[in-house]
């Protein structure tokens, strides 16, 4: 059993009314625990309400979801516990920042699960080292900061619970390059020492791309496939007529491909074409 599991997942918008829409629709899913995937779809194709589900925010209308082998409101004792499993960062979480201190806003969380001051401490400074913020930021207030170091102060108050399962929501909304990146690799750094699940909701292929293992394509509040990146960016035509724009140098490929030049890769990054390219050149030069 995943660390997270759907069955027959049900939710309806506005039950009873003339404005009733189902939202989620029959979700069956197995998410394996220490898998990092990216959850793609169109506005409005149910990504939002499905994350909502993982950490109780929202009960299903039917079906059932379990975290790490329990069922989420089978046992109303036992939900607050659960829900300390699954941290949800949602989008712009920087305009949550409301302590006195950078350090106070990360150990919030922590503090409200009745650890010691000891282990508040460790989490705090341990994650604020990892997301980049030094010892300099922390009895600042968050508001002085500058807005990519909030944003990482806010994911850092998520981080020091130590989820099982962190969800990001669209965690790059309205960053230049540069802060997306090092939001980007932040993920990818914890999710490395961390071993925890990570689950990515974003808009840009390009970051699911270059981040994640696995991607969850959601559409009509239905899940359309579930599988590694190369087994989902193979469906780029069908991905594209959903409204979703596949990754600029997987289009690239795609139009390589049907200009007649063979390779057996799906292509989802700029290093990884690089290598295939390199890789192609090596053997005409080898055959030739």
């Amino acid at each position: 059993m995943g660390i997270i599991r759907t069955e027959n997942l049900t939710y309806v918008y506005g039950e009873g009314t003339p404005f009733r829409k189902v939202a989620l629709d029959n979700i069956n899913l197995d998410i394996d625990e220490g898998e990092i995937v990216g959850i793609i779809g169109r506005t409005g194709s149910g990504k939002s309400t499905l994350i909502q589900h993982f950490n109780g925010l929202l009960k299903p209308a039917s079906g059932s979801v379990f975290i790490d082998g329990e069922e989420l409101f089978k046992d109303k004792s036992r939900l607050k516990d659960i829900r300390f499993k699954v941290g949800l960062v949602f989008q712009y979480p920087e305009y949550q920042l409301f302590e006195e201190t950078v350090y106070k806003d990360i150990a919030f969380g922590p503090r409200n699960m009745g650890l010691s001051e000891e282990e508040i401490d460790r989490r705090v400074r341990e994650t604020a080292r990892l997301v980049g913020l030094e010892e300099s930021h922390m009895e600042k207030s968050p508001f002085e900061l500058s807005g990519g170091q909030k944003r990482r102060a806010a994911i850092a108050g998520v981080m020091a619970m130590e989820p099982k399962v962190l969800i990001l929501d669209e965690p790059t909304a309205g960053l230049d390059p540069r802060g997306r990146d090092m939001i980007l690799g932040l993920i990818k750094e914890y999710h490395a020492e961390k071993g925890t699940t990570v689950l990515l909701v974003s808009h840009s292929m390009e970051d699911v791309a270059r981040t994640v293992s696995k991607i969850l394509v959601m559409n009509n509040s239905k899940v359309f496939m579930y599988s590694d990146r190369s087994s989902v960016f193979a469906k780029s035509a069908e991905l594209t007529e959903m409204g979703l724009t596949v990754p600029q140098v997987t289009r690239v490929f795609d139009r390589l491909r049907a200009a007649g030049i063979e390779f057996d890769d799906e292509v989802f990054s700029v290093e990884y074409a690089r290598n295939l390219v390199l890789r192609l050149l090596s053997e005409r030069g080898r055959k030739e």
